[in-house]
């Protein structure tokens, strides 16, 4: 998700700790991405020139590079014959659509510039998982893409599909994040849910958090949160799906919200949503919506 992560690394305290002053530092031997690593493009690297980069501009990382992650945590590399695949269903079902509603240009100008691939998730230490992270919305980072499937891939099963949810949800917060950071959306939306925001939103269930007015347990972190998870829902959900979730809201919440103030402000944020789309951007959100779950639905069945 978005957010940033403060460490302090005791990698170089353990290699200071561990020369010695006869230590010969010409014998180390091969440090990958210390050197230059260079190495001669392939079909992946062709596919991704011709696919993202020259209509787009959109460049992207497979090969590993640790300085890109954070240093803390274990993580893999993706699968090479993972990447191609993934990048098909990231054009077809995030790209294609907002192209198809409002043109090239608009993605060319406000798309994330660059993608850094992680082959395995990445486990914070605060129980939470990280399957997404942007960075000053230039960079999107995806994790956990090695046990991506969709329904063409061999292999694929239909609980397969919670993993392409969880990646496209990701993107599609990401995005959203990038589209108010550069146009902001109404001041109106920070207050239906005031005093109902929590640092402690992953103690809290997602049923309950519907309950409270919130989309998902993750938008109660903080009203940019809480925009953009609406608006990954309504994307991901379709407007039928979405419809589902709200209505299905029929008890109270543990803070004492009614099932009729929860729904009442799912509505006013969704409306917002709506109306921000359309007055920031010239996008009828409904269109975008329809488009982004028609490619979804044909990713996973």
């Amino acid at each position: 998700m978005h957010m940033k992560h403060i460490t302090i690394s005791l990698l170089l305290l353990a290699l200071f700790a561990g020369c010695r002053k006869d230590d010969d530092p010409g014998n180390v031997g091969d440090i990958p991405g210390l050197g230059g690593d260079t190495w001669v493009p392939g079909p992946i690297d062709i596919w991704i020139k011709d696919s993202l980069t020259k209509s787009l501009n959109i460049a992207v990382k497979y090969k590993w590079d640790q300085g890109e992650l954070e240093p803390y945590q274990t993580l893999v590399p993706p699968r090479e014959d993972q990447v191609i695949p993934v990048l098909s269903t990231v054009r077809r079902a995030w790209i294609k659509p907002y192209v198809d509603e409002v043109g090239e240009l608009f993605m060319k100008k406000y798309s994330p510039k660059f993608f850094v691939l992680v082959g395995s998730s990445s486990y914070n230490l605060d129980n939470t998982i990280t399957i997404g992270r942007a960075e000053g919305g230039r960079t999107i980072e995806l994790y956990a893409l090695n046990n991506f499937r969709v329904s063409w891939m061999p292999g694929y099963q239909p609980s397969d599909s919670g993993n392409v949810k969880m990646m496209f949800h990701t993107i599609h917060h990401e995005f959203a994040h990038i589209m108010n950071q550069t146009i902001d959306y109404q001041v109106e939306f920070k207050r239906i849910s005031i005093g109902k925001y929590t640092s402690n939103w992953n103690n809290v269930a997602e049923k309950e958090a519907n309950r409270r007015g919130f989309i998902t347990a993750y938008a109660m972190a903080s009203p940019n949160e809480d925009f953009v998870e609406m608006v990954s829902v309504m994307l991901m959900e379709g407007r039928a799906g979405f419809d589902r979730m709200v209505n299905s809201i029929t008890e109270a919440a543990e803070d004492g919200t009614t099932p009729a103030q929860a729904i009442a402000r799912i509505r006013q944020k969704e409306a917002l949503v709506v109306e921000y789309y359309r007055t920031s951007w010239g996008i009828n959100f409904y269109n975008l919506q329809l488009r982004t779950r028609a490619a979804l639905v044909g990713l996973i069945k």
